[in-house]
């Protein structure tokens, strides 16, 4: 039979022959989760469906089947009140069902997005408790690999549960993680949690779920995740790389991060450790056994990892995917989140012989290339340097590494640029730019949430403060932006030239700063961007 789009309203509908839906708590990229009543014994249960369409291939549903089975038997290989229990495992018109038991309360992702920052001491006692839930699945040979707030889930009686083990990873020999899940260097997990590591091409151990409960914590208690860029290499760049930033909002819950992400796994606490540490903080103790963050020696020397940064990225969206809790809401806090929202989509880009697929639509994101560091190849690819802003170059001046045509051509931009073409303007000397974007025009940049919108950067660009002065880079690929403003002043870049900037945060860490409209593909000469609002 075939499979059936999971994708509707399903209220009303038996599935398995037994739970009647009454509504819908969560979707996911793999799965929708619904609310159910069981025929049988009338109690209200969590039911897991997975998202298939009529045009997935059997290799996408096999893969997908494949790691909701995993999921069911992980979650029942472990016994404790802090890990997610699994009832039943049924099918659907062929697609496979996890029965769990309904949880009556948010995900931490759910309060973070409602409250903005949680009480350190309140993060301490749920981190204590995903801790003790991590040490009981470790302990039964279970790695979660995909910790994260929206899959933390908070029982209004006051149990926290870990939920989604979706891509766990079984020490099984039937487990088939390494060859169906994650073939060889690939990588799979939410960028966002994502442990050093494992940007680094190596294989997961308890230690990387402990980096990312530290994760969960950091983003609870500041708000936002702390190497969070504006694309995927340069996160990627940010966690292998760069040290924690000192956290502001966690008071004495700061040291037990800094031991949670150490970015040397075999200096992070066990799960037994860090649910000490934790308890420790949520109690008001001093914690006991923190140890000094350790410094790795050389990054450069790490095991085989990512490549540099691919010509174009896979264009993300802002709206999050949910957790088996409950539907996730974006506003409230301004957290970007690469994510894919289609059940078993994959986004594969080659670049330089590397390959990066964003799959599941959970945040999930996977890359396999050849053994390159992050560090060392982002040192390979300096910043654009084009004309600043009340500057003019002449055509094919300031080139960079990104990619770009004869002539300035940008790729992909089958259309010739309208307004000025000339590269010897001054400041402001074009054609006045018009105040809004040109009726008719298709937009190029599309709302993601929270006041952003995702625009394509067709090669790295020079960042400046509004005054023109420069900070910064932004390297190329789908990143996202507040607005755009005519400043008067004019760059150009062979034939593209415009007096229009975009506001947006650079890979470099600085906040509010601006780009040429001239970077951005898909725009106009001496035009603001269809699709992006003016400041």
């Amino acid at each position: 039979m075939a499979p059936v789009d999971m994708g509707g309203d399903l209220s009303g509908r038996l599935l398995g022959g037994r739970y009647r839906v009454t509504g819908r708590l969560g979707r996911g990229g793999m799965g929708v989760v619904c609310r159910t009543v069981d025929a049988v014994l009338g109690r209200e249960v969590a039911v897991k469906v997975l998202r298939a369409h009529t045009d997935a291939s059997s290799a996408e549903l096999a893969d997908l089947r494949t790691r909701m089975q995993r999921e069911a038997r992980a979650a029942a290989r472990i016994r404790h009140p802090g890990v997610i229990t699994v009832h039943d495992v049924a099918e659907e018109d062929g697609l496979p069902l996890i029965v769990m038991e309904l949880i009556d309360g948010p995900s931490l992702d759910d309060v973070i997005d409602e409250r903005g920052t949680i009480d350190p001491r309140e993060a301490a006692g749920i981190g204590a408790e995903v801790a003790d839930a991590l040490g009981a699945a470790h302990d039964a040979g279970v790695l979660h690999r995909d910790v994260k707030p929206g899959n933390v889930l908070l029982d209004r009686a006051g149990r926290v549960v870990l939920t989604d083990f979706g891509i766990a990873s079984l020490e099984a020999p039937e487990d088939g993680a390494t060859t169906k899940l994650t073939r060889s260097g690939e990588l799979i997990g939410s960028l966002d949690y994502l442990a050093p590591e494992r940007a680094q091409g190596q294989d997961p151990s308890p230690a990387s779920d402990i980096w990312a409960l530290g994760m969960t914590l950091y983003a609870a208690v500041e708000g936002s995740s702390p190497f969070r860029r504006t694309s995927v290499w340069s996160t990627l760049t940010a966690i292998v790389t760069e040290p924690l930033p000192e956290p502001r909002l966690a008071g004495p819950l700061a040291p037990v991060l800094h031991a949670l992400m150490d970015k040397d796994p075999r200096g992070r606490p066990s799960a037994a450790e860090a649910r000490r540490m934790l308890a420790d903080v949520a109690a008001g103790r001093t914690p006991q056994g923190v140890r000094p963050p350790s410094v790795p020696a050389a990054v450069a020397a790490s095991p085989p990892g990512f490549g540099p940064p691919p010509a174009v990225e896979p264009l993300v969206s802002g709206e999050p995917g949910a957790g088996d809790g409950a539907d996730a809401r974006g506003a409230g806090r301004g957290r970007r989140r690469a994510l894919i929202a289609a059940a078993a989509a994959t986004v594969v880009l080659i670049a330089g012989g590397v390959t990066y697929a964003l799959v599941g639509g959970d945040d999930h994101t996977t890359a396999s290339g050849p053994a390159k560091d992050p560090a060392a190849e982002s040192a390979k690819d300096p910043p654009s340097k084009p004309t600043g802003p009340g500057k003019t170059a002449s055509s094919g001046g300031g080139r960079a590494t990104g990619t770009a045509g004869q002539d300035g051509e940008r790729p992909g931009d089958t259309a010739s640029p309208s307004g000025s073409r000339s590269p010897g303007g001054g400041d402001g000397g074009g054609p006045e730019a018009s105040s809004a974007p040109p009726s008719g025009a298709a937009p190029v940049c599309h709302g993601s949430g929270g006041g952003r919108y995702d625009c394509e950067v067709w090669r790295d660009a020079t960042s400046y403060t509004h005054g023109g002065e420069p900070v910064g880079t932004l390297k190329h690929g789908v990143n996202y932006f507040f607005c755009q403003e005519n400043l008067g002043r004019r760059e150009t870049y062979g034939t593209w030239s415009n007096v229009w900037w975009a506001r947006t945060d650079d890979d470099n860490g600085h906040r509010d700063v601006y780009v040429s409209v001239v970077y951005v593909k898909g725009g106009n000469n001496d035009e603001p961007l269809p699709g992006l609002p003016e400041c």
